[in-house]
């Protein structure tokens, strides 16, 4: 969507396919972190006016980054203040967003622009070089360009470039959301009841919770829609996403296939000594929020001819959420094929030129974005071998404090995390 406002805007004509069924179908997912890569995008291709939209309806900035342990001892804590960042300006700060609120404002004046349930099966290159992209309902409309934007099981990516594979990680998750109340807040750590908190226990496990206050507080009222009209689709409010993320050898083999109240209880069968706080979290979450997924990671992929097909975001290099970098480069790849296709509009490059150089530059960022992620998750086992697991869980958690004690370490430590989401610092 934020690729379809770029060159609408443009005045390049555009259409979008969407599987979902209608607007409000797919109001689910989670908390966000739009960093300046993301942010400094959708300033590029939205409207002025819908980017303050976004702005207006990002949840309260987050203060403090804090490493604890399962028992909740701190181990590390950095304050927001002192990570890098470019200027005050918005498109180049972090905004801590609720995912169904950005997909509202993002289909947002873009009624004639998508077709709702559209489920994308195959394309027929023509002799020409346009594109005819087929759906299962019969259907198919044709392109110059068709931009495969269909995530991580990516079908135009499975026909396109059959050889870019996943891999995975080793690594299962859950998630949920508990709604945040007066003591809901009390069973999260003090230091980031307005931050991002991430909890490592003695078996290689982690979890995460992040704090969500919506600037509508628990509710959506008439003068809030009648500013920002594409919220009457949107119930967010004020809560607590959380999430345990495991090792498959840990956790049951059905844990996919686990959902809402089932799902729910093996979190706190995995939590087992943690602070009961967090079990208190769990056990109080709303069940119809629960979530469970694989963590999986995109496979190097040798450079190929662009053509008059190419693809954008997790459709062509999916990454584990360790960076945050996920939807941020989605939300660059955007803007940098934007800026192609402008200057093959004004004829400066021929399409696939064009095509060609936003491929070229995407798989250099999007490289070091997976790679960076998939060393902040990836499971090697190594917490849970006798003798070498309890002494490798001994010296995070110490050079974790060290690290907390000496400031400039610290900044160290808070460039590298900010890294891959902001490219001013790369």
């Amino acid at each position: 969507m934020c690729l379809a406002h770029g060159l609408r805007r443009a005045g390049i004509e555009v259409a979008v396919h969407e599987r979902d069924r209608t607007r409000t179908s797919g109001l689910h997912g989670y908390r966000v972190g739009i960093s300046p890569n993301g942010a400094r995008a959708l300033r590029s291709c939205l409207p002025p006016e819908l980017f303050a939209t976004f702005v207006a309806t990002t949840a309260a900035p987050y203060t403090t980054l804090a490493m604890l342990t399962e028992r909740y001892r701190t181990l590390i804590s950095i304050d927001f203040a002192d990570l890098p960042h470019s200027s005050d300006a918005p498109e180049d700060g972090e905004h801590n967003v609720s995912r169904m609120t950005l997909r509202q404002v993002l289909f947002t004046g873009m009624e004639d622009v998508i077709t709702f349930d559209r489920r994308f099966t195959h394309y027929t290159r023509h002799a020409d070089g346009r594109v005819t992209a087929h759906f299962d309902d019969g259907s198919s409309d044709t392109g110059d360009l068709l931009v495969g934007a269909d995530g991580a099981s990516s079908r135009v990516r499975r026909q396109y470039l059959p050889h870019a594979t996943h891999t995975e990680t080793g690594l299962v998750a859950i998630g949920g959301k508990t709604l945040l109340t007066e003591r809901s807040e009390r069973l999260v750590p003090e230091q980031v009841r307005h931050g991002f908190g991430m909890y490592f226990d003695r078996r290689g496990q982690f979890g995460i919770t992040h704090v969500m206050r919506m600037p509508w507080g628990s509710r959506n009222d008439e003068e809030l829609i009648a500013r920002h009209p594409g919220l009457r689709f949107d119930n967010t409010t004020d809560h607590v996403s959380w999430a345990i993320t495991t090792s498959r050898s840990i956790a049951p083999p059905d844990l996919l296939e686990r959902t809402g109240r089932d799902a729910l209880a093996l979190a706190g069968e995995l939590s087992e000594g943690w602070d009961p706080r967090w079990l208190d979290l769990i056990a109080t979450a709303d069940p119809g929020s629960t979530v469970t997924l694989a963590i999986r990671t995109s496979d190097p992929v040798p450079a190929w001819t662009p053509s008059t097909v190419t693809m954008v975001g997790d459709a062509i290099h999916t990454m584990t959420p360790g960076r945050g970098a996920g939807a941020n480069t989605a939300l660059r790849d955007a803007r940098e094929l934007r800026d192609r296709l402008v200057r093959v509009r004004d004829g400066e490059l021929s399409l696939l030129e064009g095509v060609g150089e936003y491929e070229e530059l995407m798989r250099r960022y999007a490289a070091l974005a997976v790679r960076e992620s998939l060393e902040f998750m990836n499971d090697d086992g190594t917490a849970r071998r006798p003798v070498i697991g309890p002494l490798s869980v001994l010296a995070q958690r110490t050079g974790m404090r060290i690290v907390d004690r000496i400031p400039p370490a610290k900044r160290r430590m808070a460039r590298g995390f900010q890294k891959v989401r902001d490219s001013e610092l790369v």
